[in-house]
């Protein structure tokens, strides 16, 4: 089972989210937040579960889609480690903000 990290640049994401959703709905925003985080713990298990990216150096990196959200990881080439890059809504150009 692959090692599930979360960089400071995607708990920023998730944070945003949050606080933006709460605005308006406290309970949608915690439910949002658990189903992005339910499904980046599933690539614990399928870490080649999203569609790829690219390919970079270190490894792969792919998106996972959960509502109106796009979960970008790096599927890490050295060890069997995923890394949650960041949550982005469909509507950005997530190609400004990856590596």
């Amino acid at each position: 089972m692959a090692k599930l990290r979360w960089t400071a640049e995607a708990l920023d994401w998730l944070e945003n989210i949050h606080s933006y959703i709460a605005g308006d709905n406290p309970a949608a925003a915690a439910k949002v937040m658990d189903g992005i985080v339910a499904k980046a713990e599933l690539l614990r298990e399928f870490p080649d579960l999203g569609s790829r990216l690219r390919t970079v150096p270190e490894g792969e990196v792919r998106m996972v889609l959960y509502g109106h959200y796009r979960i970008a990881y790096l599927h890490r080439a050295d060890a069997d480690t995923i890394e949650i890059l960041g949550v982005f809504h469909g509507a950005l150009d997530i190609d400004r903000y990856l590596p």
